[in-house]
């Protein structure tokens, strides 16, 4: 059984809801960037095995089809669209690694799109007859019939994590302020230029003033400290040994881990992966050069960081989703795009959480 390699990996920049890319289509988001880690990688779309799309959103049907169309692959490429909401971008580099090793493919784009400006409205229906009810999102437990699976139920579930953990509203707001200057002093080079855009429309000077004044969602959980919902997408190039020892730069998959933890703390949801994934790949007294960990609240952040006894000062060290913003589907894979970007020597970790209790992880080795 060969490895499987990360050859290139690119993303688009992150725009909020109603922002720049709120005239685009999933395909439109997607397109570029696959283009894009083609280019990188002197491959040539004829090359192309399969594109593995996550996005959360959208109608359903097989967008990964419509991207691949869009993108100008052949044909052949049938496209394979996965949903496990936010931690589905990187659950998409994991199931590609496995199609790479298994021999079932040796060139697959892997990633996530999401147009959270164009997602469509959704009605449930009333089986007694009644009028159709609108809803955000679906449940994510068979107990909860609306509430942990709609937005305000997942700011309730970080809220009840900081107070459990005694994470105060300063400490969230100092760590946003911290990823928001942290994405401000750096160039991001994996960023694919659409709609002219280059850098990510939410970035701004977010001082303790301003953190102060937002508004309060949930307990301590506030619009400071929780990443917007936002447009996006990302994709990586998962190729065999083969292909890679012809690339100019090539980062193996070491490991991948999905698991399941207590829904209602989705937040801690990734802590079991990471184990999972550092036990199959550092060896006793290593460390890790860079983590990329998903920051859809900040308390949900710090309590992954402190809960893996991962080095603060090496985690995110551009920004995350704070500075960034959320676009669902995608975020897991903008999360390997930049450690893709960034890592230059050792290992690397990406993980975030699902609602539901899911959390991913990957460990890759420049």
């Amino acid at each position: 059984m060969s490895g499987a390699f990360v050859i290139a990996a690119r993303r688009s920049a992150v725009m909020p809801v109603g922002g720049a890319f709120a005239g685009l289509e999933v395909h439109a988001l997607a397109g570029p960037v696959m283009r894009a880690c083609l280019a990188d990688a002197g491959i040539a779309a004829a090359q192309v095995d399969e594109v593995i799309l996550s996005n959360a959103l959208g109608a359903g049907g097989n967008p990964a089809r419509v991207a691949a169309l869009a993108a100008g692959l052949p044909e052949h490429v049938a496209g394979l669209s996965i949903d496990r909401q936010c931690a589905g971008g990187l659950d998409a580099v994991i199931l590609a690694r496995a199609m790479v090793e298994s021999g079932a493919a040796e060139v697959v784009l892997a990633g996530g799109a999401e147009s959270y400006s164009r997602r469509p409205l959704r009605l449930r229906t009333d089986p007694a007859g009644g009028a159709a009810v609108a809803y955000d999102a679906p449940p994510f437990t068979p107990w909860d019939a609306g509430g942990w699976g709609q937005e305000r139920g997942m700011h309730a579930a970080a809220a009840a994590l900081a107070e459990r953990l005694g994470i105060s509203r300063a400490a969230q707001d100092a760590f946003a302020i911290a990823s928001h200057a942290r994405a401000r002093a750096t160039h991001q080079p994996e960023i694919v230029e659409i709609e002219g855009v280059l850098r990510d429309g939410f970035t701004r000077d977010l001082t303790s003033a301003l953190a102060a004044r937002a508004k309060r969602v949930a307990g301590s959980i506030a619009a400071a400290n929780a990443a917007i919902a936002a447009d996006g997408a990302a994709f990586c190039l998962v190729v065999s040994e083969r292909i890679a020892m012809q690339a100019t730069r090539a980062l193996r998959i070491v490991a991948g881990a999905t698991l399941g933890a207590d829904p209602q703390e989705p937040g801690l949801a990734p802590l079991g992966a990471i184990a999972r994934v550092l036990s199959l790949s550092l060896a006793p007294g290593m460390a890790l050069e860079r983590s990329e960990i998903m920051e859809a609240y900040a308390v949900q952040a710090i309590a992954c960081i402190q809960g893996a006894g991962l080095d603060a000062a090496r985690v995110n060290m551009a920004g995350g989703a704070l500075a960034r913003g959320h676009p669902v589907g995608a975020s897991g894979a903008v999360l390997v795009a930049r450690l893709f970007a960034d890592l230059q020597q050792g290992y690397g970790l990406c993980a975030i959480a699902a609602a539901g209790g899911i959390g991913s992880a990957l460990v890759l080795k420049a």
